[in-house]
């Protein structure tokens, strides 16, 4: 009951403080407020672009190795792509090989790309046409909207059969139902079984929109678009634990080394690349933007802490025949440095939700395909900030009135 009977007084002196000297304590809050807005809106916007750029890197799958011909290379530092030229490219028959021999692999698939016009009718549409195996919708999600997925036998035949982004059947059918139409690409008719839910546009699409793309049996795909040389990009999917991941990763090393006839001191001609290492790089750039961020609004925040020191010094000033009237009642030391210490608490606290507010209306201006979201975690972190901000102005003022003699305070003119 004490402690609610202080925090009550404390609150009305604040509330008293702010209210008798209303320009001098906005002008004070001011700093308060844009520290706050410059560190909370560079961490929402920060947090904003790495989880819709993760989003878009888990369209490419989750815990998946690709077996490529290049290497990826993030950060600084020279490239030797004439290192890489004369690799071989995947071949289909190395995906078989690993598909059958893989024992710590969840799902293996190979695919290709190239862009093609699809048409129906008097309708066109440029699209990323991509050969798959039917291992590809457990490594990459394919919602089907209607219709069905491909099956083991479309796929292994070639059959001249796809499933189409929203995207596409919207240009190509517009409000007609595409299943079972006829879709022609490159002079031979495929027959629509299936068309996926929208994804939407993305602020970076990682091997393309799937709305943009139609999907075909992965066979028929190096028939039409490379003279049968059956070769693409081969993707292998873990299971679950990051563990496995290693032991996949050394486990396809061997295969391919064992399938290509590499002897033990020849160099891999050919690259395993991971994901998850674009994601960790971006995490390191994102806190590299997030320290800065917080750096930039310190100072302001800085500037606002030393505007409620002000304010809490000319409060004592103020109120100091109050505190020796209050001490001679009997009134402990810890309770005048309590009322003071809440009343800078309270004006920083305020200055704070003020920032935050600003973020918040801020997050519905329009960015493109970047959705801004202030998250709980930011605003806790906002306000917990503003505390540790007005515990630090208010110490010395406080303490100050702490230590003051009743005597000499009432006294005081």
């Amino acid at each position: 009951m004490l402690f609610i009977k202080l925090t009550f007084e404390s609150f009305r002196f604040a509330w008293q403080a702010l209210k008798s000297n209303l320009l001098r304590t906005i002008l004070s809050l001011s700093g308060v407020t844009i520290g706050i807005f410059s560190i909370i809106g560079v961490y929402t916007m920060v947090d904003s672009l790495e989880a819709n750029i993760k989003n878009s890197l888990s369209s490419i799958g989750d815990k998946v190795i690709y077996v490529e011909k290049f290497p990826w290379q993030f950060g600084d530092g020279e490239y030797p792509w004439w290192r890489y030229f004369r690799r071989p490219r995947p071949k289909y028959s190395e995906y078989k090989y690993l598909k059958e021999n893989l024992e710590t692999a969840r799902a293996v698939t190979i695919m290709d790309w190239y862009l093609a016009s699809a048409k129906y009718k008097n309708s066109n549409y440029n699209s990323l046409c991509q050969g798959i195996t039917y291992d590809f919708n457990l490594i990459t999600e394919v919602p089907i909207l209607s219709g069905r997925y491909f099956s083991p036998n479309e796929i292994e035949s070639g059959r001249n059969v796809a499933v189409l982004g929203g995207e596409v059947a919207d240009v190509l059918f517009g409000e007609e139902d595409p299943l079972g139409k006829p879709v022609k690409i490159r002079g031979e008719n495929f027959v629509v079984i299936g068309v996926q839910e929208k994804k939407g546009k993305q602020l970076v699409d990682v091997g393309g929109n799937p709305d943009q793309k139609i999907y075909i049996p992965f066979v028929k795909h190096k028939r039409m678009f490379s003279s049968g040389n059956l070769y693409g990009t081969i993707s292998v999917q873990a299971f679950e634990t990051d563990a496995k991941m290693v032991k996949l990763e050394n486990e396809i090393r061997g295969k391919m080394r064992t399938v290509r006839g590499l002897r033990p001191l020849d160099e891999d001609n050919f690259a395993l690349n991971r994901p998850d290492a674009a994601a960790n790089f971006l995490t390191s750039i994102f806190g590299s933007l997030r320290a800065g961020g917080f750096v930039i609004g310190l100072f302001s925040l800085l500037i606002g802490g030393f505007g409620i020191a002000n304010i809490m010094f000319v409060s004592v000033k103020e109120r100091t025949n109050i505190i020796g009237i209050q001490k001679s009642l009997g009134a402990k030391n810890f309770f005048i440095l309590f009322q003071f210490l809440f009343e800078a608490l309270f004006l920083c606290l305020i200055g704070g939700l003020f920032g935050l507010l600003l973020v918040y209306l801020a997050s519905f201006i329009q960015l493109g395909s970047l959705d801004i979201i202030l998250s709980t975690g930011n605003i806790i972190f906002g306000l917990t900030i503003s505390s540790v901000i007005g515990i630090i102005a208010g110490m010395i003022p406080a303490t100050q009135a702490a230590r003051m003699d009743p005597v000499i305070a009432i006294r005081a003119k």
